[in-house]
């Protein structure tokens, strides 16, 4: 079965592999003209690190990793700290895979890797595809007056501003969350020691949120801070702020956040946008994974490792209905609708609970986060989805 992969991001390189991995004849199609990430960290739950190794990429994510020893949360203006939930050996015990934290590109680059080390000319840079016409059993893929590729197969894995859920649907329709984020990463060895210690940290305020985690064995530090806003609504990964715009929106915040701000390399910024997500992924033979058809907003961390999962269980539902891709497609949609659905309205809360009123003041803070991160609360919101298994889960 030929499949055509529109799409080289994180998503569109793991299913490529995915049904490498299982026989099928796969070319991946990118707009850009270079295959280059942008720099920003990932956060890869044990669920996400069961898929990588189901594709084979465990030893190779392992040498590029940060693991953290545990996640924290911090009051905004105190500092004050509560521990979230353990790592480390915890998390291998528990769930049977670590919880790492990446950067991007590089991860990208281990995907990018594994698929040209099973077929060399996978990738096709540079097309923009504007066209997918099924035709009996194949669907053609156009780019203005020119047939790109003929395929039994293909799959939208082209992000949020996907190409091909646009020749399916028409063209969506984002609305402004009302936050803001600011990313941006820094040379760990700027920062004082207790800045460098390998935890994920989660500072919550009202009306505004800080995270910042290790990546690459510790080398970096990954940096975003959301915060509510109005007047500004460029979704654009590539737009550089200022140091003191981003220090002037998190005024009185803790000076470990103030430092933090200063030792940005680059601060860039974007506009969240939310995007209703889509109940149906599959039209005949075309179907989306990722981005493409369940946009979050990055509150749960579970973005990317959404696009993994997506992957696999992709792959495997084209392998076991491999005599009917149509019905493949939609078994994957009902695979996985219904855990998307939910990690997407799971990360909508998480911006509410990250910037509650309640937590202005320490006293109201305390009760309020001893509240929403007890034991039995962090379990009712993380334990179903570290026990994933996209491997093995039910098609």
């Amino acid at each position: 079965m030929r499949v055509v992969v529109v799409g080289a991001g994180i998503g569109g390189l793991a299913a490529a592999l995915a049904l490498m991995l299982r026989g099928f004849e796969v070319q991946v199609l990118e707009q850009a003209r270079e295959l280059r990430e942008v720099g920003a960290g990932l956060q890869i739950s044990p669920n996400g690190n069961r898929t990588l190794a189901a594709l084979g990429l465990a030893d190779a994510v392992a040498r590029i990793a940060a693991e953290p020893a545990g996640k924290k949360v911090r009051l905004w203006n105190t500092g004050q700290t509560w521990n979230l939930f353990d790592l480390g050996a915890s998390s291998r015990e528990r769930y049977g895979f670590p919880y790492l934290t990446v950067h991007r590109a590089d991860l990208h680059q281990v995907l990018i890797d594994a698929v040209k080390a099973r077929h060399p000319e996978a990738i096709r840079m540079g097309v923009r595809i504007d066209g997918v016409e099924q035709r009996g059993h194949e669907v053609i893929v156009r780019s203005g007056d020119s047939v790109v590729a003929v395929a039994d197969v293909v799959i939208g894995a082209d992000g949020v501003h996907s190409q091909v859920r646009q020749c399916l649907i028409g063209p969506d329709r984002p609305t402004f969350s009302g936050i803001i984020a600011w990313r941006g990463v820094i040379e760990a060895s700027r920062l004082p020691a207790h800045l460098r210690q390998p935890y994920g940290y989660n500072w919550v305020g009202p009306g505004a949120h800080v995270i910042h985690y290790p990546m690459r064995r510790g080398e970096l530090i990954n940096f975003v801070g959301a915060v509510e806003q109005q007047g500004w609504e460029v979704e654009s990964w590539s737009t550089v702020g200022s140091t003191q715009e981003c220090l002037s929106d998190f005024a009185g915040w803790h000076d470990d956040v103030q430092t933090l701000i200063r030792s940005l390399q680059t601060p860039y910024k974007w506009a969240l946008m939310g995007r209703e997500t889509l109940t149906r992924w599959s039209y005949g033979r075309v179907g989306l994974l990722g981005d493409a058809c369940h946009p979050t907003l990055p509150f749960l961390a579970q973005g990317a490792v959404m696009a993994l999962e997506d992957g696999l269980v992709l792959a495997r539902c084209l392998e076991q209905w491999r005599s009917d891709p149509v019905m493949g497609l939609q078994r994957f949609e009902q695979a996985r609708v219904e855990r998307t659905s939910r990690i997407v309205e799971g990360s909508a809360a998480n911006a509410k609970r990250f910037h509650n009123p309640q937590l202005a003041h320490a006293e109201g803070a305390a009760k309020y986060v001893d509240e929403q991160w007890s034991e039995q609360r962090v379990k009712e919101r993380y334990e179903w989805l570290f026990e994933y298994q996209a491997d093995t889960v039910a098609l």
